[in-house]
């Protein structure tokens, strides 16, 4: 049945910890090798529900098949439209309960689960993020709660925004861990302690990506540590204790996007949405929007979409960027189904690296056989970042950003005056960031020039920032990434590992930056966590978010190509 109305979400009563799946840690690894991971448990005596969808997004009048596996004998599906106030479109009672195993490698090639419901979209719903939640009745009184999504795209008759907001989907693909693996860590190799470098989208999210609580921990340190403390990863703790992804403070709609999305609409900003997957295969739904914008962790892209991206500035667009971490190239393969990125690995496991396809390699963009500069499409790179106010990495540092061209348009109405910091004390400076390699002249910061950057970028304001955490040592300390990133990138941009490479690559910075190109502009916010100072009401942050958003969507749209009925 299609009903729309005013939703109140379930999550409000008890519901049970999330299953998983672990090994144990020995005492000589550090928590990033621990393949944590969620799986169903697949047990007959505990009802259970999991679903994910055919594809990731639709367009009015497309039909969505739910596939699911089930231990509950019946279950809930629910469909609605997430936002400042939650609408109900779909609502299903007493599905019947279908089990079907979660093959290993479900991570890599899918879940293969059958379908067991249809959905025929409205051909006039909105664009947006649409929520499906999974659930069943426990008999302890309690009920199992899943969480999945899919994006209805604008069409032509159906778009309502001057705003189109792309969620960064190839970053959420690389963190999400169910069925045993992400970018990052898993069961993948001989040992079954690997990372896979290829991922399925057929499969449903890990807990804490669509969904979380209020008070979930974010990765900020907060509060900062005092001397001598030992260094703390709470978001790990809590996740642990709570049945969440291991990651789940790292990517995702609930931890980011969603954020930015209620404030906005409560300023009267309306927007539309797409995911990275239709920037890639569908770039023309960029056509009459005079801004885009992009929240969050934003660390994933292909060629196609940076593509994309920079023809639709040139020809007049505007890129509004509230995240940060522009650092992997990834391929789509499958009609977007499957997502691949070897990461500092590429150049020994990529099947392309060395042949007429290296650029494509899945590598850092900066890496000396891509070499396409994330500046060129962003203004700022994750290479000259990229971490700040968190484990080891200067948990006690600056956490907003310091002002250095105060008469920039994107600070009017502020008072802001140079060397002000804004957002510090709401944490907007944290987690990773990015930046450029600078030089200071009469004060001012100015980009130090490199191939492939634009000459056009002018640094508005910025923060200190590490590539490998500090390590003092102490009596149960553990610390989380060390210097593994700090060596890996400096291998893949270098060609090997020095130590002029290190102490060349150690420190940097976030920057909040402008450039023109061609006929458009790009103002980035490099940091994570800019939408807390949105969420927890900035007024320096917000008055900025409004002087940008403002700007980009009274200018002239970029020039359409090809419409979609």
């Amino acid at each position: 049945m299609t009903d729309k109305r005013h939703f109140q979400s379930p999550e409000l009563g008890a519901i049970n910890v999330a299953p998983r799946k672990v090994r144990p840690m020995h005492a000589d690894e550090h928590w990033g090798s621990q393949p944590w991971y969620e799986a169903p448990r697949e047990d007959p005596e505990v009802p259970e529900v999991y679903t994910y969808t055919d594809a990731m997004s639709y367009d009015p009048g497309g039909e969505v098949a739910f596939h699911s596996s089930a231990t509950a004998k019946t279950w809930r599906l629910q469909v609605y439209r997430d936002g400042l106030e939650p609408e109900m479109v779909h609502e299903v009672d007493a599905l019947d309960g279908v089990f079907a195993p979660t093959p290993p490698d479900a991570y890599r090639n899918g879940c293969n689960w059958p379908v067991t419901h249809r959905w025929r979209l409205p051909s006039d719903l909105r664009s947006g993020f649409y929520r499906v939640i999974s659930s069943c009745e426990r008999a302890n009184g309690g009920r199992f709660v899943q969480h999945h999504f899919f994006v209805v795209r604008p069409l032509e008759r159906t778009r309502r925004a001057k705003i189109l907001m792309i969620l960064p989907t190839g970053t959420w693909t690389a963190y999400n861990d169910f069925g045993g693996a992400n970018h990052y860590f898993g069961v993948e190799g001989p040992g079954r302690d690997e990372p896979s470098p290829v991922l399925s989208l057929e499969r449903p999210w890990t807990r804490g990506m669509v969904w979380l609580p209020a008070g979930a921990p974010r990765i900020c340190a907060d509060p900062a540590p005092e001397m001598g403390d030992a260094p703390r990863y709470p978001m790990k703790e809590w996740a642990f204790a709570n049945g969440f992804g291991q990651y789940y403070a790292a990517a995702g709609w609930a931890q980011y996007d969603r954020h930015f999305v209620l404030w906005a609409e409560k300023e009267g900003y309306a927007l539309d949405m797409i995911t990275q997957t239709d920037l890639h295969y569908l770039p023309e739904l960029l056509d009459g929007y005079p801004c885009v914008t992009i929240i969050g962790h934003d660390e994933y892209w292909t060629w196609e979409m940076r593509e994309a991206i920079e023809r639709y500035v040139e020809s007049g667009g505007r890129l509004a960027r509230f995240g940060a971490n522009f650092l992997w190239q990834i391929r789509l393969e499958e009609d977007g189904k499957r997502q691949v990125c070897h990461k500092f690995k590429a150049i020994h496991k990529d099947p392309i690296a060395g042949t007429g396809r290296t650029h494509l390699m899945t590598s850092a963009w900066e890496d000396r056989n891509v070499r396409w500069p994330g500046a060129s499409t962003v203004g700022v790179n994750g290479a000259h970042g990229l971490y700040a106010s968190w484990g080891g990495f200067a948990p006690n540092g600056q956490k907003g950003f310091t002002v250095y061209r105060p008469e920039h348009w994107a600070f009017a109405g502020t008072g802001l005056h140079y060397a002000d910091i804004f957002g510090d004390k709401q944490h907007i400076f944290a987690y990773e960031v990015d930046g450029l390699d600078y030089t200071f002249r009469n004060g001012l910061p100015f980009p130090v020039p490199a191939d492939g950057q634009p000459e056009t970028i002018e640094i508005l304001a910025m923060a200190p920032a590490v590539l490998a955490e500090d390590e003092p040592q102490g009596e149960g300390f553990r610390y989380y990434v060390r210097s593994s990133d700090h060596e890996g990138l400096v291998e893949c941009l270098t060609g090997e590992i020095t130590p002029e490479g290190l102490a060349r690559y150690k420190y940097g910075s976030g920057m909040m930056v402008h450039m023109t190109r061609g006929k458009g502009e790009v103002l980035t916010a490099a940091t994570c966590e800019w939408v807390m100072g949105l969420k927890r009401g900035d007024p320096f942050t917000q008055r900025i978010t409004r002087n940008i958003l403002d700007r980009f969507t009274s200018s002239t749209p970029a020039v359409p190509r090809e419409k979609r009925a």
